[in-house]
C-alpha cells in the first residue's frame, strides 16, 4: 500500500504554511523519515516561467520556505533547483518570489545548467539530466497542481521534466511530443531514473483551464504528500475531478505496470480527495481527437482532427519567445507578424505554454469542430 497525505489549508500565510506542512508530513513519519542529518537535499519546485506567485504558474514561495525549514530541522542541507521552460532559472526564481526565500533561509540555489548522460532502460536509451538532480543525496519534488493542454494534468511526474536542462526540452518534444502516449512513456521513463524520495503538491491555489502557463488560478485549499509520485498524481487527479481516460500519464503507468497506479494500492490519509471541490477543475481546450486512428490517417487528417495555434495580434508583442521555444521551428516573424508552418507544427503547444503575453489562441480543425458539436464537448 502507498500512503498519500491530504491537508486542508486556507492560504499561504507563513506560519499557517509552516504548520500545515508539519501536519501533512506527520502521518507519513515526518521529514525525519526522508532526510537524515548531513544529507544534501535537492528541493525541486515548478519554475516554469517568470510569473509572480499569484499567477499560480509556479510553486508558491511560502511552501518552498516551509519545506526548506523542515529539511533544516531534520538536519539536511537544502538545495533548490530547476530548469524553466524559458529564461534563466535565477530570473524565474527571482520573479516568482522563490529567490528571496532561498536567500532568507540560507538555502543554496543550484541552477540546472550542466547535464550528465544517464542510460535509459525502455523505449528511450539515453537521457541527459541536470547534475544537481542526479548528485543530491535526497530529492523532494514540489510540483504545482495545474491543468495541461497536452497531458491534461501536470503534477508530480510531469514536474520532473524540469530535470532536462534548457533547450534540450524542445528536443524531447520534437522526439516524442507529436504523440501524447509516447510523450507520457518518456516522462515515466525519466521518472524511473531518479524517483523522488518525497513529493509535496501545492494545490492551495491550483491552475485550471489552459494550463500550465496560460490558465486561471483556482482555489483548491489542500496540500498533498507521499513518496510514490504515481500514487500522489492519482490522488491529485481525484481532487481535481479529472476523468481517468484523460490522464495520459496514469494510463501509461498502468500499461507499464508501475506501482501506485491502482486505486486499491493507495490509502489517503486526512480526508476524502473526491470531496475537496464542489466542481472539477475546468479542463484545457480539447485539441486532438485522433486517438485510435491508424498512422496514415493521422498524417493525412491532422489539420482537420486537431487544433492549431494562432496569434491574437492585439496581444502579441513579437517578443519571439515562441519562436525560440518551438521544437520543430514552425514559427517565424515575417512582415511584422507571426507566421506558422502547420505542416511542421507537432501540436505540443509549447508556444502557448511559454508565451508571456497570452497572445496565442487555438483554432479547431473542421472535423474536430463537428465532433465537438455532435458530442457536445
Amino acid at each position: 500500500m502507498y500512503q498519500v497525505a491530504l491537508e486542508r489549508v486556507s492560504g499561504y500565510g507563513r506560519e499557517e504554511m509552516r504548520d500545515a506542512v508539519a501536519r501533512l508530513l506527520e502521518p507519513l513519519g515526518g521529514m525525519e523519515r526522508y532526510v537524515k542529518p548531513g544529507e544534501r537535499v535537492l528541493i525541486k519546485p515548478n519554475l516554469l516561467s517568470a510569473k509572480p506567485p499569484e499567477a499560480a504558474v509556479t510553486t508558491h514561495p511560502e511552501l518552498l520556505r516551509a519545506v526548506i525549514l523542515e529539511v533544516r530541522r531534520a538536519g539536511g542541507v537544502p538545495l533548490v533547483g530547476d530548469s524553466p521552460g524559458v529564461g534563466s532559472g535565477r530570473r524565474v526564481a527571482e520573479r516568482s518570489g522563490m529567490m528571496a526565500v532561498i536567500e532568507e533561509t540560507g538555502a543554496e540555489f543550484v541552477p540546472f545548467t550542466e547535464a550528465l548522460p544517464v542510460a535509459g532502460s525502455g523505449t528511450f536509451k539515453e537521457f541527459e539530466l541536470a547534475r544537481p538532480y542526479l548528485e543530491a543525496d535526497r530529492l523532494i519534488n514540489l510540483p504545482k497542481l495545474k491543468t495541461h493542454e497536452m497531458m491534461t494534468m501536470t503534477c508530480c511526474v510531469k514536474n520532473l521534466f524540469g530535470a532536462v536542462v534548457g533547450t534540450a526540452k524542445a528536443a524531447w518534444h520534437l522526439k516524442a511530443g507529436a504523440d501524447k502516449e509516447l510523450f507520457a512513456d518518456m516522462l515515466l521513463e525519466l521518472y524511473r531514473l531518479r524517483e523522488p524520495d518525497l513529493n509535496i503538491v501545492d494545490a492551495v491555489v491550483a491552475m485550471e483551464g489552459n494550463g500550465p502557463g496560460s490558465g486561471d488560478p483556482c482555489r483548491v485549499g489542500v496540500l498533498l504528500a507521499g513518496d510514490n509520485a504515481v500514487a500522489v498524481d492519482q490522488v491529485a487527479a481525484r481532487v481535481a475531478g479529472i476523468p481517468r481516460p484523460l490522464l495520459y500519464l496514469e494510463s501509461a503507468a498502468r500499461r507499464m505496470g508501475l506501482p501506485g497506479t491502482r486505486p486499491e494500492e493507495v490509502t489517503v490519509l486526512g480526508g476524502d480527495p473526491d470531496a475537496v471541490l464542489e466542481r472539477p477543475l475546468r479542463l484545457p481546450h480539447l485539441s486532438d481527437v485522433q486517438f485510435g486512428l491508424p498512422g496514415f490517417l493521422k498524417n493525412r487528417l491532422r489539420n482537420q482532427f486537431t487544433s492549431r495555434p494562432e496569434v491574437a495580434a492585439d496581444k502579441c508583442e513579437l517578443c519571439s519567445v515562441c519562436v525560440k521555444a518551438c521544437p520543430p521551428a514552425a514559427i517565424r516573424v515575417q512582415g511584422g507578424r507571426l507566421r506558422f508552418d502547420y505542416q511542421r507544427c507537432i501540436r505540443c503547444f509549447c508556444c502557448r505554454e511559454l508565451c508571456p503575453h497570452a497572445a496565442l489562441t487555438l483554432r479547431d480543425g473542421w472535423l474536430l469542430r463537428m465532433m465537438k458539436k455532435s458530442r457536445r464537448w
